[in-house]
């Protein structure tokens, strides 16, 4: 059955994709940005970075979450409460619903939600049951079936099927906010170039989430957010995150101060990525230096 959902337009929107380290929520929230950036939506995003040594799955530590603010006007912050908060499990869940408004929507991956993963949090009941979210707009989809459903032709495992979920969930997002997807068809296909079957199972799972919301009579409304037009000029634009523009301001400063800059650091997450970029800038004068840990670090910056 196609059904005939109702477009409604808000002014902005808050996000949250939250799951197990090894769901992949800073992917779908990273391309979520990208294809909302292209769309010229102003955004702002606030990813909880997952721990390199991963807690046990399925546990309140090993949840990573991303949460997106986009609008049609100029916005400066990630945002305080999601509109929309996907859980990926029931520890996904658990730790991000004291966030969660009133009126909001959860859309709950309801595959994950058994006994033992719930025993696993404390739930001795499902929050999907006994009334406790009543006070929101939940949405029950069995992301997990659905996906391993829509891959069932490409010759994969169900724990390789499984992985693409959260592709499902990205391209059911993408249809009830009206983003492309052309982008990030074209990010997975280069991004699994040597695996071109891999590459399209991804693809077909996204579609297959963007067709599940234009189907499924659950989502009777989808939301239009305006291109921020009136708040910004034409011309070009780039995403940028924090630890990049930390790196170049770092550059500038001690350019304007015409003093050397010297960064002694330990690779840790998420702070990487300043050391990976300031050392790509050897022509601006900066120096870097990667130590043994991080009172090493902080030893050769203060001997600097």
């Amino acid at each position: 059955m196609v059904t005939t959902s109702q477009i409604r337009r808000v002014d902005r929107v808050v996000i949250r994709f939250a799951g197990d380290s090894g769901d992949g929520m800073q992917l779908t929230g990273d391309r979520f940005t990208s294809e909302t950036a292209s769309f010229g939506n102003d955004l702002s995003t606030l990813p909880n970075f997952p721990a390199e040594i991963r807690a046990p799955a399925g546990t309140l530590p090993g949840v990573s979450s991303f949460q997106l603010h986009f609008a049609d006007h100029d916005i400066l912050t990630p945002g305080d409460a999601p509109d929309v908060l996907v859980a990926m499990n029931p520890a996904a869940l658990k730790a991000n619903i004291a966030d969660v408004p009133r009126g909001a929507e959860i859309i709950v991956n309801t595959d994950e939600f058994t006994k033992r993963p719930m025993a696993k949090v404390g739930y001795e009941t499902s929050p999907l049951e006994d009334g406790s979210l009543d006070a929101y707009r939940v949405h029950a989809v069995p992301l997990t079936t659905l996906t391993v459903e829509a891959l069932k032709d490409f010759g994969l495992t169900r724990k390789e099927a499984e992985r693409s979920k959260n592709m499902f969930a990205l391209g059911l997002l993408s249809w009830m906010y009206h983003r492309p997807t052309e982008g990030t068809e074209n990010f997975l296909r280069r991004k699994f170039a040597k695996k071109p079957g891999i590459a399209e199972a991804n693809v077909a799972a996204l579609k297959a989430g963007w067709n599940f919301g234009e189907t499924t009579e659950d989502f009777a409304v989808s939301y239009e957010v305006a291109p921020a037009t009136k708040a910004f000029p034409a011309g070009t634009y780039r995403n940028i995150s924090g630890n990049l523009a930390l790196s170049y301001g770092l550059i500038a400063a001690a350019h304007a101060a015409d003093l050397p800059l010297y960064l002694g650091s330990y690779p840790i997450t998420p702070a990487t990525d300043i050391l990976h970029e300031l050392s790509r800038h050897k022509n601006f004068g900066v120096r870097t230096f990667q130590a043994e840990d991080e009172i090493a670090g902080i030893g050769a910056a203060l001997g600097a």
